[in-house]
């Protein structure tokens, strides 16, 4: 595996360029690898230029017919990546001394990445999901995707099986209401008191007569 796999299907010549960069760059030959990437850029000018039939140039000449003709923002952003393979591709030939910058060198690898992105799907017709891929520096050095990006997929992976839950309305709560009866209550304190004050008379009067 590599971050360029995409490009197999859709131009393998490309696909053998880039690669071939990649290498230069594991190898620490970065010089090299960035005048590999400036190859990259240049060829993916020519196999646009052929397909649309307009004239084929030098690089310079190749990359201002792309420029005259680019509308939309990726067009745009796909040429400034192939200036900047052109140029430092153009300083790693042409300098004197070797610099051995490998962070340059790795820019130029991530220039070519988004440049072949858009080379995939502004002028190849490529799937759209390729444009959500970012460059793994993990899989540039040991062949092996990213733990990070080995989560993330995962995690779709979950997403897409879980089963969605619907929202269950609460139960309603049943409310009892008491009502009381209308019907007045007896006043039982008094009635008592009215037997006992009775009682208490007849008691007298039984009293009243014995001693008589």
């Amino acid at each position: 595996m590599n971050n360029f796999d995409f490009l197999k299907k859709i131009d393998n010549n490309l696909y053998d360029i880039i690669t071939e960069a990649e290498k230069l760059y594991t190898a620490e030959f970065f010089e090299q690898c960035m005048g590999q990437t400036r190859r990259f850029g240049e060829q993916m000018c020519k196999n646009i230029l052929a397909q649309k039939r307009q004239y084929d140039g030098s690089f310079d000449e190749m990359l201002a017919t792309l420029k005259d003709n680019a509308l939309s923002i990726p067009e745009k952003e796909f040429i400034d990546d192939l200036y900047f393979l052109k140029k430092q591709g153009n300083i790693s030939v042409h300098s004197s001394t070797v610099k051995r910058d490998g962070i340059l060198a790795f820019e130029c690898l991530q220039r070519a990445f988004e440049a072949s992105i858009n080379y995939a799907v502004l002028y190849k017709k490529g799937s759209k999901t390729i444009l959500k891929r970012q460059y793994d520096v993990n899989l540039l050095m040991t062949g092996k995707p990213s733990l990070k990006e080995e989560f993330e997929e995962r995690c779709e992976e979950i997403k897409k099986k879980k089963p969605s839950t619907k929202s269950k309305k609460p139960a309603q709560q049943q409310v009892y209401s008491m009502k009381t009866s209308n019907k007045n209550r007896k006043p039982i304190f008094w009635i008592f008191v009215g037997i006992s004050s009775i009682i208490s008379a007849i008691m007298l009067l039984v009293m009243f007569l014995l001693n008589l």
